[in-house]
């Protein structure tokens, strides 16, 4: 889910993955929310229901 929501915001931003997981971890301590609950919240952001990658685990 992190690795979605760092592809969500370095596509909305135009950043890098650096700065994009950067985003999340300020947002998690300025919140005091865990990084994976931040993540999860910027994915169902999107409205499209569950994310899809083209990649099998």
């Amino acid at each position: 889910m992190i690795d979605i929501a760092v592809g969500i915001i370095m596509a909305q931003s135009r950043c890098s993955q650096e700065a994009a997981f950067g985003f999340l971890r300020t947002a998690s301590s300025h919140r005091n929310i865990k990084i994976r609950e931040i993540a999860a919240q910027v994915v169902a952001g999107l409205g499209t229901g569950e994310p899809e990658t083209h990649f099998v685990n």
